[in-house]
């Protein structure tokens, strides 16, 4: 088909482009479109659209500042949920539809759908920031819901359980979380130096997190509401100390990247395994706390527990959830408030007799 009409213009990078009409009208809208997108900085190249999710996706991940934990994670999350249903697809051409069916169609749990779902949404904002799409397809997706699971802690008879079904070396491990209420990264990246015997506090200032194999890097810590100083009582100080007595730490060489740059340096882990080296949170788990967990009758307990059991003892001696939002290193009270709200004294009686103390001093007569 002939196309008399040809609008000519160059985008952002200077490059050419034409576009054909076969009537004049149409070729004038189009110019005005064009120049009103390049004046405004709503352009979008008509070619970069056309590379396909997966090719895009992996630029993103690659270019991506991830900690090594996330990138691992990240890189299966596409390779096994997203690139199989929309990774040969051009990036411009993903509907909101296929989106949803995707959503709908992970075989995970609902709270595992949330950290897929994120790293697709991710990548779609990244596009239309670089302007290779012109509008968000993720918009209005619908998630499955989470279900409504009321945290129920561990008490301190099965933290004794639990520690006790473990080999000597972590027993003392697991009391220290119970009584420090640190993420499983956090307690793995003690060093000697966080602990502050005089002061009676620890100081929470990176964790540690798997890298390839069986190594692991120090990294800093989830934000900087969880960069923290946790005091701990004379219970807690027993319970470092005799450890420490116990297990003397060793010098070992690590991969830190709690800097401007990644370093190699010396360190000395509070906890440590059976050759003086860093815990892995994956070895750990599989071969020392699962068996543990079996062997003492709670199959379904996991490390994240023992943080629960903290909250819980703060909670029941009155402590207000600000000041348990920071002990636990939360970015605020409601995070806190949403996981730990059954736990919180009833107040029903007390607003009761709050109203009836009202009323009563209101009409009471004179004297």
């Amino acid at each position: 088909m002939k196309t008399p009409w040809v609008c000519r213009w160059r985008d952002e990078a200077g490059v050419q482009r034409k576009h054909g009409f076969t009537r004049k009208v149409d070729a004038d809208r189009f110019r005005a479109e064009i120049e009103h997108k390049l004046n405004t900085g709503q352009y979008v190249d008509p070619q970069a659209g056309r590379v396909t999710f997966r090719v895009y996706a992996e630029r993103w991940r690659e270019s991506a500042v991830h900690r090594p934990n996330t990138a691992i994670r990240t890189k299966s999350q596409l390779h096994h949920h997203v690139y199989p249903r929309i990774g040969d697809r051009p990036i411009a051409a993903v509907r909101f539809g296929e989106l949803q069916a995707l959503v709908t169609s992970l075989p995970l749990a609902p709270s595992s759908v949330r950290p897929v779902w994120g790293t697709v949404r991710a990548i779609f904002k990244a596009a239309m920031r670089d302007r290779a799409i012109g509008h968000d397809p993720c918009v209005g997706v619908k998630l499955p819901e989470l279900p409504h699971d009321e945290v129920v802690p561990l008490t301190l008879d099965q933290v004794d359980a639990l520690a006790a079904a473990l080999p000597g070396r972590y027993r003392r491990l697991i009391e220290a979380d119970a009584a420090t209420g640190l993420r499983q990264g956090e307690m793995f990246g003690l060093e000697v130096r966080a602990l502050r015997v005089a002061d009676q506090e620890l100081v929470v200032d990176q964790q540690v997190q798997p890298a390839a194999g069986r190594e692991v890097v120090v990294c800093p810590v989830k934000n900087r509401h969880s960069r923290r100083t946790v005091p701990i009582g004379q219970v807690g100080v027993d319970i470092f100390t005799a450890h420490l007595k116990a297990y003397p730490p060793q010098e070992v060489e690590v991969l830190d990247t709690t800097g401007k740059r990644p370093v190699r340096r010396k360190a000395r882990f509070i906890f440590a395994d059976e050759e003086g080296g860093p815990l892995h949170r994956n070895t750990f788990n599989d071969e020392v706390l699962g068996p543990a967990r079996r062997a003492a009758g709670m199959p379904e307990v996991t490390f994240h527990d023992l943080r629960h059991c903290f909250a819980s003892l703060l909670i029941r001696n009155g402590l207000s959830p600000k000041v348990v939002a920071q002990m636990l290193g939360h970015a605020d009270a409601s995070r806190t408030l949403k996981v730990y709200a059954h736990l919180w004294p009833d107040d029903d009686d007390r607003a009761r007799g709050a109203i009836d103390e009202a009323f009563r001093a209101h009409r009471q007569p004179p004297a």
